[in-house]
């Protein structure tokens, strides 16, 4: 029998089981996607800026932070970033983000580009911007107008403050060099405070030979070179315990012993003699024994889940590299043993190449964003995603800033797969009308599916999935209100004695301490507060014809050290002592065949100096610069005084 065919149900039968057979496929493709990219998206997420008042049309309309010179996370609803600012709208500091949202914490001890370091959940450092006249708070010279002030100086931030603040003068051989690098090495559990942090950065003035670096032991902050290499410190990271640290090499770096190839990556080990050594085992880098170390910039470091990922592309400034050198370059470290997933391979290591390859669909776009070919571009940064074994890569065309351009993140494997690439604005972005904010400069990852990534010109990115784009609120704590007081600077050399006169008394000299107190930001004069100095009282006598006994009143309890110098070479020292609030007493003994010209007194306050108020009481005497210097009593020796720049 045969039954009459209804085509409107054929139609619709199809129309159905096509509908099925699309939702299917289209289904099959969101596994595909979540499976790749775990239905995480990147997406701008930018803060409003914290200078326009509530309420008005500037407080509603983002812009740009300014250059932001590191961003670094205690947990995915803990992180910090340092910025560099943007007008008067954005003041160069420090912001925090809780998980729900980012926000100014300090307008001071921003940077130019500067670096984070955590010690702790609610402590942490930041290499920082020095201020005008710092070195007169110390010395009395003439440097002012001319003290390089970028990112030579320390901020340590703890209990909703900077508790401490260092600089150095400059033009003198201990002088602080810019630091671009930071980070600390948690103490062993269950301890969970002094924490051992170190800064790197610049080669040491000449004629000495090294790179600059200065270690927080928890109470002290002293400088320990790097010495032999001049290479200039530019990255680290902590990997289970120890610091890596990497290092830019330039053929005109100086050094004591010449080389076709230096270590590019440090270890730092406390306690160790020396601290700072070459990591043991060099990362394959290298497609052939005439491609030199200068060919490639420093690496970029970043470390998760028992990895450390290393990422660096073509130096600016090698000098004729073969073809196939100073390409996109990424190195992974497991267990001690080195792998390099993308790269020109390694004859020494028998690591076959593995270039980057197109990542992008369009080679236009790709020559557009990235100034040519993805292996010849430059590396901005990596960042390690903890709970996988990925990393996302950072890329950025070799020359120009970046402005007006979009951001190019690429995800990578650890056997150098390419799982995905991301251009920033996405797609839908551009079409909600979002335009370019500049080329990827920093990025950080501090889960698995959650980064956040900052472009050249100041914009946040965030990649998260939908439902976890925000998360439970972690403010740190004691940073509830803005920071907007920097303390007077510590760490500062000061100097008490000039050349001794001829005179044989052996009388009491008294001298003052320089020192200058800030009250930081305007405030009122009812409540206004100063710090008092960390030293004042000194007085100082000759025992015996060759002790020298300094005398002194330290405000809080400090570590403090007294040193002798002729004409610039140190003759006596004392050890560096740990000594309470109080009055105190320092002797040295003294050559009579090297009779010093200058006394330097070195001091680290332990605590936060006490606040006063800067109307009454002792705080309205010590809001002023003074300047002294000690006469020693002379030995009988003719001596030069030093000569004050």
């Amino acid at each position: 029998m045969r039954f009459p065919i209804d085509r409107r149900r054929v139609l619709l039968a199809g129309t159905l089981a096509a509908g099925v057979l699309a939702c299917a496929l289209s289904s099959a493709g969101a596994v595909a996607q979540a499976v790749e990219t775990g239905g995480a998206e990147w997406r701008l997420e930018q803060p409003r800026p914290p200078a326009a008042p509530p309420g008005t049309p500037e407080a509603s309309v983002p812009i740009g932070l300014g250059q932001v010179g590191d961003i670094e996370f205690w947990e995915p609803n803990r992180g910090l970033l340092i910025t560099h600012g943007n007008g008067p709208a954005v003041p160069p500091g420090v912001w925090a983000y809780d998980g729900t949202e980012w926000r100014e914490i300090a307008e001071v001890c921003g940077a130019s580009e500067g670096s984070i370091a955590w010690a702790g959940p609610d402590e942490f450092w930041t290499v920082s911007d020095g201020r005008p006249g710092q070195t007169n708070e110390s010395s009395g010279t003439q440097f002012e107008t001319q003290i390089p002030l970028e990112d030579n100086t320390l901020c340590h931030f703890a209990g909703g403050s900077v508790v401490a603040s260092y600089a150095h003068p400059a033009g003198q051989a201990d002088s602080y060099q810019a630091m671009h690098a930071a980070a600390c090495i948690p103490p062993p559990p269950p301890a969970v405070d002094s924490s051992d942090c170190w800064f790197g950065g610049d080669p040491l003035p000449e004629p000495q030979l090294g790179a600059f670096h200065l270690h927080w032991n928890g109470s002290a902050l002293e400088a320990e070179p790097y010495l032999g290499e001049a290479h200039a410190v530019q990255s680290m990271s902590v990997l289970e315990g120890a610091l890596y640290e990497s290092v830019r090499i330039r053929t005109s770096d100086r050094v004591a012993q010449e080389k076709s190839r230096y270590p590019v990556l440090h270890t730092i080990e406390p306690g160790a003699d020396p601290a700072i050594a070459p990591e043991a085992e060099e990362p394959p880098l290298y497609g052939s024994a005439r491609e030199l170390s200068s060919a490639l910039e420093f690496l970029h470091l970043s470390a998760a889940e028992g990895a450390l990922w290393g990422a660096a592309g073509k130096s600016p400034k090698a000098i004729e590299p073969p073809e196939e050198a100073g390409q996109v370059t990424v190195v992974r470290r497991v267990q001690g043993v080195w792998s390099q997933p993308i790269g020109p391979g390694s004859p020494t290591s028998g690591i076959s190449p593995n270039p980057l390859g197109r990542v992008l669909v369009s080679e236009a776009e790709e020559r557009k964003l990235l100034g040519g070919e993805a292996k010849a571009a430059t590396v901005s940064g990596i960042a390690a995603e903890p709970g996988s074994e990925n990393a996302w890569l950072a890329l950025r065309p070799p020359t120009g800033s970046g402005e007006g351009l979009s951001a190019v993140l690429v995800h990578i494997s650890p056997a150098g797969k390419v799982l995905g690439a991301q251009v920033l604005p996405s797609q839908s972005e551009v079409q909600e009308g979002i335009g370019p904010k500049g080329a990827a400069a920093r990025i950080s990852c501090p889960a698995v599916e959650d980064c956040w990534m900052a472009t050249t010109a100041g914009w946040l990115y965030h990649l998260a999935p939908e439902g976890r784009r925000t998360l439970p609120a972690n403010e740190i704590s004691g940073f509830r209100n803005l920071v907007t007081f920097r303390p007077p600077d510590l760490g500062l050399p000061q100097v008490i004695a000039d050349a001794p006169p001829p005179d044989t008394s052996g009388l009491n000299e008294e001298f003052n301490i320089p020192s200058e107190i800030k009250g930081g930001e305007a405030q009122s004069e009812t409540n206004a507060k100063v710090q008092l100095p960390l030293l004042s009282h000194l007085h100082s006598r000759l025992l015996h014809g060759s002790t020298l006994q300094l005398s002194f009143h330290l405000a809080v309890k400090a570590r403090v050290r007294l040193l002798a110098k002729r004409h610039g070479r140190l003759v006596a020292a004392t050890a560096m002592r740990t000594l309470k609030a109080g009055s105190r007493t320092l002797q040295l003994r003294l050559n009579p065949h090297s009779w010093p010209t200058k006394l330097s007194l070195q001091t680290h306050a332990l605590a936060p100096l006490p606040l006063v108020s800067s109307v009454t009481g002792e705080g309205a005497n010590v809001t002023t610069v003074t300047t002294g210097f000690v006469a020693l009593p002379h030995n009988g020796l003719t001596s030069e005084p030093d000569r004050l720049p």
